[in-house]
């Protein structure tokens, strides 16, 4: 029987499933951050638990970190006690911690990848949403909430039901000046932000396979915007250059093994989806946002739509009121518009690639003094690369 990458990775990570049952599947890493881990870690202590596989599990400290220092005690009042309590969480249950001051240290999702961590054919999970990100190594990778990461702790597995498939084929030429957000962006909009609920995506095409690892991680990370579990694509040898001498990657002689390995996870030709979607985008323009959803989205040509062109009631009802809130007006074009400020990172667009090419855009240029513009690096190692190619002289 012929398979998608998705029933592959399932199938091989199954620790126990039995009829009418929810199988439940080993996870290869579990990425932890300061948020969504402390009840977790209490938990654990209330009950007299221990982590089950410490060499599986990683933290860095992530969403609290702030922009202008680097010292936890001077830190927001939550943000001080969230970052504290990882620490103390880590040390205690034997967990490797990248803290606020290791050179390092940064975006868990762009952590992961940069190391070597994240590797195809892994289950991965963390308790954040843009988990996802990691599906474009091959990897099944979600997110999960706070209880779920007392289990992952606990037992190193996870209960997990069988989703459905949906493949999205991307293809024509790619223009210049369009990127792999202007991709998936165009795609939210086509299929909505309820258009993934209940399937895996895999992103295949001449187009994918013509996109770098950070970009394949920009459109992978935004398939929760379209309310899908995850995304996914294939490892190829793009993927193979990325990941070769990254600190975890596999060396030597378990390198040619892993590979060996990697090359069979693909779909198989004849493997069934149950939904199929071929999108070109040679003709496609830099996409923007103009809403309060993701999938509010217009192209840097277009103006933004009128109110009644929409048929469905709800939608017209949204549209209104995401104009009122974002202070729009139906038809004007956000070219048009003043901005207030800039914000360059994320966990979407914060590696190496994405600073250079914003670079390229503002090199020789000045911001406006109504402007407040911040470049966030996604990780200690982003940082340090760009400082060295000069990146930072030019913002």
């Amino acid at each position: 029987m012929e398979t998608t990458l998705y029933q592959k990775l399932y199938d091989s990570h199954i620790v126990y499933e039995e009829e009418n049952l929810t199988a439940i599947l080993y996870i290869d890493l579990h990425l932890i951050h300061e948020v969504t881990s402390p009840q977790a870690f209490h938990s654990l202590r209330l009950k007299n638990r221990k982590v089950r596989q410490p060499n599986k599990n990683f933290a860095t400290m992530d969403h609290n970190v702030s922009t202008h220092h680097r010292n936890i005690e001077t830190s927001e009042h939550m943000a001080k006690i969230q970052m504290q309590e990882l620490s103390k969480n880590c040390k205690d249950f034997n967990i490797k911690l990248y803290d606020i001051n290791h050179p390092h240290q940064g975006i868990i999702h762009v952590l992961g990848p940069e190391k070597g961590m994240t590797l195809p054919g892994m289950v991965i999970v963390c308790g954040d949403s843009h988990t996802s990100t990691h599906g474009a190594f091959g990897a099944l990778s979600f997110g999960i909430g706070t209880s779920e990461v007392e289990h992952v702790l606990v037992t190193q597995t996870l209960k997990q039901s069988r989703l459905k498939t949906m493949k999205i084929e991307i293809i024509g030429t790619l223009s210049p000046m369009i990127y792999a957000k202007d991709i998936i962006l165009s795609i939210i909009r086509k299929l909505g932000t309820s258009g993934g609920i209940g399937y895996i995506l895999e992103f295949s095409g001449s187009v994918i396979s013509q996109l770098s690892m950070e970009s394949r991680m920009t459109i992978c990370n935004m398939s929760i915007e379209m309310g899908a579990k995850s995304g996914l694509i294939a490892p190829d040898k793009v993927t193979y250059n990325y990941l070769k001498n990254k600190p975890y990657s596999p060396k030597d002689k378990y390198w040619d093994n892993a590979v060996n390995y990697w090359k069979t996870l693909k779909s198989d030709k004849n493997a069934f989806f149950d939904k199929t979607i071929s999108i070109n985008i040679s003709n496609l323009a830099p996409q923007i946002t103009w809403g309060t959803k993701p999938d509010q989205v217009v192209s840097i040509d277009e103006p933004i739509p009128d109110i009644d062109s929409f048929e469905d009631l709800s939608k017209k009802e949204l549209t209104k009121t995401s104009l009122l809130y974002m202070g729009l007006k139906s038809g004007t074009y956000l070219n048009n518009v003043t901005i207030d400020k800039v914000f360059i990172g994320s966990c979407t667009n914060s590696r190496i690639e994405d600073l250079r090419e914003a670079a390229k855009i503002v090199k020789n240029k000045y911001v406006a003094k109504n402007v407040h513009a911040i470049v966030v690096p996604g990780s200690g190692l982003v940082k340090l690369q760009a400082e060295q190619e000069g990146l930072d002289k030019i913002f």
